[in-house]
C-alpha cells in the first residue's frame, strides 16, 4: 500500500519490535553485545519472506541465474586476492577526554565537516569535536581493518589464521568456473547467494542498520566486456522495481550515483538505492559495475585460468561483472519503518474515515487508537489469524480448528482464543497480519465465516470452501 504520512520514531519502532517478538538485543540477559541482534518468531518470518521474495525474483523467474551457498570461512588467500587484508578498513578516531571511539568519516559528516585525505591517511578538521562530550581533543584518525579473525585447527598460530567473511561476493567469484562448467550457462549469466557476513564495525548504530553480523543477498552477473553500461542500467531499474513490489513506496526511495572520485578503483559505475529511514536516507543496496577486477585477482593469486570461451565467436576473455548487493537486515528494518503507522479509527471497526494519529493527543470522540504494520500481504510474517468467537464453546473451537488446519497447509497462520474479538483484531493489526477469520454461531449453521481485512477493516461473509481461493488471490 502507499506510504502513509506517519513518520515513525526509532524509539517507537524498537519498542514494538521487542514487545511483539520481531527483534531482541543479542545476549540480552547478559546486558547484550553491541552490534548483534536476535530475530524472534515474527522477525525470522519477516526475514524468510524477504529472502524468498528476492530469490523468486532473481533466480526462480530467470533462466540465466543460478544459486550458490558458499562457506563462511574461506582460504585466507581469497582475502589477500580481493584486497580485504590490505585495504578493507575504516578511519577510527578516539576521544582523549571520554575515551569513546568513532568512525572519523561519520563524525565529520554529522558535524557538517569534511574529513581530509592525505598521502599518509586522514586528518580531522580543526573544528571537529567529540559527539559524546564535545571535547576538541581527538586523536588523529588511524586505519582499522574490519575483518573478524579466527583460527582453523587446534593451534592458534599464524599459519592457522583466517577470517569470517566480510561479504558473500568472493565465494561466488572463487566458484565461478565450477558453476559455469556444471550449469551449462553462457554469458551473460549470474550467480546468486544469500548468507551471513561479518564486519567488526567501529561504531554499530541505528538499531539493526549497522551491525557486526548481518545477512547479504548478492548477485554477480557475468557479462561480456563492453556491455557494462547497458547491464548496469538494467539492474538498477530491476532492483528499484523489486523494492516497490515488496511494499516500499517510490517516495521513500532514491538513487545516489557515485562521483568519479568516490568509485572504487576497479568500478566504472555505482549506484546506492537509499531508503528514507527515521535517521535519514541511507543505503539499502549497492549496484556496481566491478569490471573484471575480482576474477583477474583470483586468477593471478590461484594460478588457475578464469577465462571464458565464447563458442559462438571463438573469443576468450575474463568476464566483467555487474553486482547488485542488498542487506536482508536493512530491508527488514526499512519494511518495518514503511509499514508502521498509528491511526485513529472509528470505534468497533465501524465504517468511517481513518485518521493519522497526532502523537501525544487523544483520539477524537467516537474514535479509538490503533497501531498497524501495513505490510504487503506476501511479506507479512503471519498471513491469516483464526478466531473462534468464544473459547468456552467447544463447537466453535472445533470448527475453528478445522478452518485453521485448512489454511495452515498453505500459509503461516495464527490461532488466538484469548480476549474480546476487538482486542484480538488489534493485536494482529500491530504485527501486520493482513487477514483475520472469525468463526461464530452462524458458522455452525451455514459454514460461513467472517473475513476481516487489516487496512480497510472491511468484513466479508463467505463460505469456508471459498476461503482458500479468496485468500490466494492476495497472498500468493
Amino acid at each position: 500500500m502507499a506510504r502513509n504520512h506517519f513518520k515513525v520514531s526509532m524509539e517507537a519502532l524498537v519498542s514494538l519490535c521487542k514487545r511483539r517478538g520481531f527483534i531482541f538485543q543479542g545476549s540480552e540477559i547478559y546486558d547484550g553485545i553491541n552490534g548483534f541482534w536476535d530475530y524472534g518468531p515474527l522477525g525470522c518470518e519477516l526475514k524468510r519472506n524477504i529472502r524468498e521474495a528476492w530469490w523468486r525474483d532473481i533466480v526462480q523467474r530467470r533462466e540465466n541465474i543460478v544459486g550458490l551457498e558458499s562457506a563462511i570461512i574461506m582460504h585466507p588467500k581469497v582475502w589477500e586476492a580481493s584486497g580485504h587484508v590490505s585495504s578493507f578498513a575504516d578511519p577510527m578516531v578516539d576521544c582523549k577526554a571520554c575515551h569513546k571511539r568513532f568512525r572519523a568519516d561519520q563524525l565529520c559528516e554529522e558535524q557538517g565537516l569534511q574529513l581530509v585525505k592525505t598521502a599518509k591517511g586522514f586528518e580531522l578538521p580543526a573544528a571537529a569535536k567529540c559527539p559524546a562530550c564535545a571535547s576538541p581533543e581527538l586523536i588523529a584518525p588511524r586505519s582499522f581493518n574490519l575483518m573478524l579473525k579466527t583460527f582453523v585447527g587446534p593451534v592458534e598460530e599464524e599459519s592457522a589464521l583466517t577470517y569470517l567473511r566480510p561479504e558473500t561476493a568472493q565465494g561466488i567469484f572463487v566458484q565461478y568456473a565450477n558453476i559455469l562448467a556444471v550449469s551449462r550457462q553462457k554469458i551473460p549469466f549470474g550467480i546468486a547467494q544469500i548468507g551471513k557476513a561479518f564486519r567488526n564495525e567501529i561504531n554499530p548504530r541505528n538499531f539493526t542498520f549497522r551491525s557486526r553480523e548481518f545477512e547479504q543477498m548478492e548477485l554477480e552477473f557475468f557479462i561480456k566486456p563492453g556491455t557494462e553500461a547497458e547491464w548496469f542500467v538494467y539492474w538498477v531499474k530491476e532492483r528499484l522495481r523489486w523494492y516497490e513490489t515488496i511494499g516500499l513506496s517510490a517516495v521513500s526511495l532514491r538513487q545516489y550515483e557515485y562521483r568519479a572520485d568516490e568509485l572504487a578503483h576497479y568500478a566504472s559505475a555505482c549506484v546506492d538505492i537509499q531508503y528514507d529511514f527515521p535517521f535519514g536516507f541511507q543505503e539499502l543496496e549497492g549496484i556496481a559495475a566491478r569490471g573484471d577486477f575480482d576474477l583477474r585477482q583470483h586468477q593471478k593469486f590461484s594460478g588457475k585460468s578464469l577465462e571464458y570461451f565464447d563458442p559462438e565467436t571463438g573469443e576468450k576473455f575474463v568476464p566483467h561483472v555487474v553486482e547488485p548487493s542488498a542487506g536482508v537486515d536493512r530491508i527488514a528494518l526499512a519494511l518495518l519503518c514503511e509499514a508502521y503507522r498509528e491511526e485513529w479509527v472509528p470505534g468497533g471497526d465501524q465504517a468511517g474515515e481513518v485518521l493519522v494519529a497526532e502523537p501525544g493527543k487523544p483520539a477524537p470522540a467516537g474514535y479509538e487508537a490503533r497501531t498497524v504494520l501495513g505490510f504487503a500481504p506476501w511479506i507479512a510474517p503471519i498471513k491469516v489469524a483464526v478466531f473462534p468467537l468464544l473459547k468456552n464453546k467447544p463447537d466453535l473451537v472445533q470448527k475453528g480448528r478445522e478452518v485453521f488446519a485448512l489454511l495452515q497447509k498453505r500459509w503461516n497462520c495464527f490461532w488466538d482464543v484469548a480476549g474480546a474479538i476487538g482486542r484480538r483484531y488489534r493485536r494482529q493489526d500491530e504485527i501486520g497480519t493482513p487477514y483475520a477469520v472469525t468463526i461464530d454461531f452462524q458458522t455452525l449453521t451455514d459454514n460461513t465465516v467472517t473475513l476481516r481485512e487489516r487496512d480497510s477493516m472491511k468484513q466479508t461473509r463467505l463460505t469456508i470452501a471459498a476461503l482458500p481461493d479468496h485468500l490466494a488471490a492476495a497472498l500468493d
